[in-house]
């Protein structure tokens, strides 16, 4: 039976019921230094989206919202809702789950591949140039 979620002895029931600002003094120092001083415009357009994207998951349907916003923070309300973060090239698609509380967005839309080296043949080096191919 898997563990219920609790973020700073918090269940998720329970942050969803704070207010706002009962809920910024739960966060670390960044994240709460961040939201005191106000949402931006792009971030207030992205809250409001997602609202309406959880109003449509009541009815049954299941909405990703598509953004460009990855310096929001994830607020307990957003939990549940599909979110396609831009990582630069690509929209990545986001389930948002309990344990992203707190956490920024873009955090979840890797930006960049892993290094993956290839294995070394003609071309690799000076040396191959001396190298028969038969």
């Amino acid at each position: 039976m898997p563990k219920d979620f609790v973020y700073r002895g918090h269940s998720i029931d329970s942050l969803q019921s704070l207010s706002m600002d009962d809920f910024i003094n739960l966060l670390p120092s960044r994240q709460r230094r961040s939201l005191q001083r106000g949402l931006t415009p792009e971030q207030r357009i992205l809250i409001e989206k997602i609202r309406e994207a959880k109003e449509t998951l009541k009815t049954g349907k299941s909405v990703a919202v598509k953004t460009h916003v990855r310096d929001v923070i994830i607020l307990p309300e957003m939990v549940g809702v599909k979110v396609a973060v831009h990582n630069g090239k690509e929209f990545i698609p986001l389930e948002i789950k309990p344990a992203m509380i707190g956490h920024y967005l873009g955090e979840f839309g890797i930006t960049n591949k892993p290094v993956r080296h290839g294995t070394p043949g003609i071309g690799a080096s000076r040396s191959s140039m001396y190298v028969p191919l038969k």
